[in-house]
């Protein structure tokens, strides 16, 4: 993390698709993280950067400003790629010793989809008798659910354990699981054993924090190890990744997955993308089921065939 003596915050609200692009955007240029939240009854999300402000260049305030001027220049740009206007940012100055809680104020429980709740550690929830919690922190930058991509692939898991319907899923894989989040809605749905693996030591260093946090360390393996080593089947397989690599990994989910066996892919383009992955996982014996779109982004239900 940066050494600094004041630290700059500037929260823009944006559309949902620009979530991810406003996001990199800050990020980039701050060199350090950034929030994102929900706003209440509204289909937009409050993104908030944090830059380290040292007075080298002159006072706090004019390096405030000419840091603001600079990030307005750029976010700019980037709404301008969608054909939208950038609304003023607003800023503040906290000192130093304000940046690790300042978090804490814009974070609160939310259900990001039905009977599903996250909440941060610092806030006390209780849950109606439909609800499972899961407690995640957003710390410096975070996957908490607020993606579309998360969200249509959290619904199609808990459709999955829709006992009405389907056989309970037991052995389920997440692959890419950056913060854990599947694989840990997958054990408060009831599975019994869950191998959560992504290439990514931080993101494994991340899920491994929040299993222990959220109490399932007992059917939860975090780990780093490539698909191609591990050995099926499972009967539920997640993957929330992108179109190209997806694409790839089809043979892989083919062998590890199980006759009737159930495939969530999510991370998908509607239109092109989805229709890809479609032809090719279904050259690979899966059929599709079933489709969630949200937005831009679509989410796969398949079924592993002989």
């Amino acid at each position: 993390m940066k050494s600094a003596k004041k630290w700059l915050t500037v929260t823009v609200t944006c559309p949902e698709k620009l979530t991810e692009a406003v996001a990199d955007q800050m990020g980039v240029m701050s060199g350090v993280g950034v929030e994102i939240r929900p706003l209440p009854s509204s289909d937009k999300q409050a993104i908030t950067g944090f830059f380290a402000l040292d007075g080298t260049a002159g006072s706090i305030e004019q390096e405030a400003a000419e840091t603001l001027t600079a990030t307005t220049r750029e976010l700019e740009k980037l709404f301008a790629i969608y054909n939208l206007i950038l609304h003023e940012p607003v800023t503040a100055i906290i000192d130093d010793q304000d940046w690790a809680t300042s978090w804490q104020k814009f974070f609160s429980p939310v259900e990001i989809i039905p009977g599903l709740v996250i909440r941060p550690s610092w806030e006390e929830y209780a849950p109606d008798a439909n609800q499972y919690v899961i407690t995640m922190d957003p710390g410096m930058a975070f996957g908490t659910g607020q993606h579309a991509s998360t969200r249509l692939a959290l619904m199609l898991i808990a459709s999955c354990f829709d006992t009405d319907h389907n056989r309970k899923p037991r052995r389920v894989l997440d692959i890419g699981t950056g913060t854990g989040i599947l694989a840990m809605a997958a054990a408060a749905y009831g599975a019994d054993q869950i191998m959560a693996i992504d290439n990514d030591p931080e993101a494994v260093t991340v899920a491994e924090h929040n299993v222990l946090v959220n109490h399932f360390d007992w059917n939860i393996g975090v780990s780093t190890r490539p698909l191609k080593e591990l050995e099926g089947p499972y009967d539920l397989i997640c993957a929330n990744i992108v179109h190209d690599v997806l694409i790839d990994m089809a043979p892989r989910i083919k062998r590890l997955a199980e006759n009737n066996s159930h495939i969530i892919l999510s991370g998908i383009l509607n239109g092109e993308q989805e229709k890809n992955i479609e032809e090719v996982f279904q050259e690979n014996s899966m059929r599709l089921i079933r489709t969630e779109h949200q937005e831009e982004w679509a989410a796969l239900l398949l079924q592993r065939e002989t």
